[in-house]
């Protein structure tokens, strides 16, 4: 087997998208809308990416089952064998168990790195080389590896880590972890330089991903392998359909940076920016007149100031007199609200919403 056949990716790509209502719905979340006007989805995006670095036949990408059609039409390419659909949302480290038991019984030695699909990296070339050392390292050690990025502003809707030990030149152990923290904290973490943002990109060789895994949930996979001595994914796809339920709702973030102690971060710098809230995606996108970002939208501007406006196709947005305030619609819905931190309100209203209008509305 050739050396780049061993690494392997894996897209998650599952999620509801609900911090960037209403243009992410329940129905067609972000990751397959073509924010930026540009003909490629988010999910497309990502693909590409990992398509001009690794073999497409190691490319697997997680996703509900409720969204199959839509990747099967976004993502002809991929074979039922790399496209893992769930019966039920569970969070992101039940995805990570089920790709990289999928990946084991393909590739005994294959390097894993687990990647969400609503992320915008600016230095592909600088990317590139992170992702050669972080898959060569989990090739040599048996430690969970997550990439992290040096803060650039008190950013409170990413996650902090704090680097501990240095294990080897650019890699350390994780000290500790610190998701979503106030603005003053995040800005204390920025000032005190050794904390950096969670990307949520997590690597590891697939033996090393099944035993840290499988110590935080239920017996699962496990339980397949001992009833199917000979691995058939068809098999196992029935099986998860049955028992997947039986995961707790667990993020990776979550269960590896803070439940697990053979977790490092490696020191990255390619310009990163998570698109999954209005504030994170105003900060990655260049900005207009009177620093105003507008989405693939026809905006006229009147004194106003540090908005990010996203409106359907043939609309007309005029905003005047107005600061730092999101204005969003599709469909059904026109949002307008404070844009900073803006992340927990909008999952609060989403909820409000959901129970005093219904689902049409979500």
């Amino acid at each position: 087997m050739k050396e780049q056949n061993l690494n392997y990716c894996v897209i998650l790509a599952g999620g509801k998208g609900r911090r960037l209502w209403p243009c992410s719905r329940d129905q067609w979340p972000k990751q397959f809308i073509d924010f930026f006007g540009m003909g490629r989805t988010l999910l497309q995006y990502t693909y590409d990416r990992f398509a001009r670095l690794l073999p497409k036949e190691n490319i697997y990408v997680v996703t509900n089952e409720d969204y199959e059609s839509i990747v099967r039409e976004q993502l002809p390419e991929l074979t039922d064998e790399r496209l893992l659909s769930e019966p039920i949302h569970r969070g992101t480290a039940p995805s990570m168990i089920w790709a990289s038991h999928r990946i084991f019984n393909k590739c005994r030695d294959a390097r894993i790195l687990v990647t969400p699909s609503d992320l915008t990296i600016v230095r592909e070339d600088r990317f590139e080389a992170c992702l050669e050392r972080a898959f060569e390292f989990v090739a040599a050690n048996d430690y969970m590896l997550t990439m992290g990025v040096k803060p650039t502003r008190p950013e409170p809707g990413y996650g902090y880590i704090q680097l501990g030990e240095e294990c080897q030149e650019g890699v350390h152990k994780v000290k500790s972890f610190t998701e979503k923290p106030e603005r003053e904290f995040a800005r204390m973490f920025m000032e005190m330089g050794e904390f950096y943002w969670n990307t949520g990109m997590f690597l590891a060789n697939a033996r090393c991903a099944l035993d840290t895994l499988y110590k935080l949930v239920p017996s699962v996979l496990r339980t397949f392998d001992a009833e199917h001595p000979e691995y058939d994914y068809v098999e196992e796809n029935k099986y998860v359909k049955k028992n997947f339920p039986s995961y707790p709702n667990l993020s990776i973030d979550f269960g590896v940076l803070e439940r697990s102690d053979n977790v490092c971060v490696m020191r990255c710098d390619f310009g990163w920016a998570d698109l999954g809230t209005w504030h994170s995606m105003y900060e990655a996108l260049s900005k207009g007149e009177g620093d105003n970002v507008a989405v693939d939208t026809d905006v006229v501007l009147d004194n106003a100031h540090g908005n990010i406006i996203k409106l359907p196709k043939g609309r007309l947005a005029v905003i005047s007199n107005l600061d730092g305030y999101i204005i969003a619609e599709e469909g059904n819905v026109l949002f307008i609200g404070k844009k900073e931190d803006s992340s927990a309100d909008i999952r609060r209203i989403v909820n409000d919403i959901q129970i005093k209008k219904g689902n049409e509305f979500i």
